[in-house]
């Protein structure tokens, strides 16, 4: 799913009002689009946030769907100016992923299954380097810093005590046991995640190479859950774009794949154990 066809938290939030606004009116997606001369396709694009809704869309739509309320109006305008306005990292170039970026910004809580490395909000500066230079054929050095940069900045929102982000990871012993960079760095970086494991609002689980198969093994994925919104989204990550899905039934599928590879890994503090373990082996 390529990243610009994805719809951003902002644009989902206006599209599913827009959506019950339309339903309350009894109008079809085909009627709003007659009447308002534009195509049956941007009605639905701008319903699933694939599509910018401009403040005049939204004056439109509002005025043919018979919102008399001046107080919505405002409110759906301001989340179309703030749809469009572009975010922090687009400063950085073409980044992967930015579809996800602008999930796990404006999330709450994420949930998180890593089957090869340590999670990005959770690396240490020289192991994040080092997964980027030796994970992405073919990228710049420039590139790779941008890249860098944009990692680290991103876990500022573990340490935001105002819009702290809470985490459940879940990794597979793999991610410990091999080595990113060099000893030096893997020691660094287990020590590290050993000492976020311990704060209150971060979970870290081992599942152990002893579990054998489980539904992880099929790789990475991320079910984020966000404030005063009871919809919940899965990001499935791949090489260089990602696959962004909110069907309920989706959802509710890594929802308990994610509850089942919990239980099946170590508790927090035996999973502390095992990372001390690891951190013994790399300083040997």
């Amino acid at each position: 799913m390529a990243a610009n066809n994805n719809p951003t938290v902002t644009g989902r939030r206006l599209g599913t009002e827009l959506r019950r606004l339309r339903k309350d009116s009894g109008l079809t997606g085909t009627q709003v689009a007659a009447r308002l001369l534009i195509s049956q396709a941007k009605v639905s694009h701008m319903e699933t946030g694939r599509r910018p809704v401009s403040p005049r869309d939204v004056r439109d739509l509002c005025r043919l769907y018979g919102v008399a309320d001046r107080n919505v109006v405002d409110r759906l305008t301001a989340l179309a100016k703030e749809s469009s306005r572009p975010n922090w990292w687009r400063a950085y170039g073409d980044i992967p992923h930015s579809v996800y970026l602008d999930l796990e910004a404006a999330a709450s809580s994420i949930r998180e299954f890593g089957p090869m490395v340590i999670p990005s909000l959770l690396q240490t500066p020289a192991y994040a380097a080092s997964v980027i230079g030796e994970t992405i054929p073919l990228l710049s050095v420039d590139q790779a810093a941008a890249q860098l940069k944009v990692r680290l900045r991103r876990q500022y929102r573990i340490y935001d005590p105002a819009r702290r982000l809470h985490l459940q990871v879940v990794l597979d012993e793999s991610a410990l046991r091999r080595v990113v960079g060099s000893r030096e760095i893997m020691r660094e970086q287990l020590e590290h995640l050993h000492a976020l494991s311990t704060e209150p609002h971060i979970i870290v689980q081992v599942l152990p190479h002893s579990a054998g198969a489980h539904p992880g093994l099929s790789g990475h994925f991320s079910v984020l859950e966000f404030p005063d919104s009871r919809e919940a989204v899965v990001y499935v990550k791949r090489f260089t774009s990602g696959l962004c899905l909110d069907k309920p039934s989706d959802v509710q599928q890594y929802s308990a794949t994610h509850a089942h590879l919990r239980a099946r890994a170590l508790t927090p503090e035996h999973s502390r154990h095992l990372i001390t373990d690891a951190i013994k082996v790399c300083r040997s």
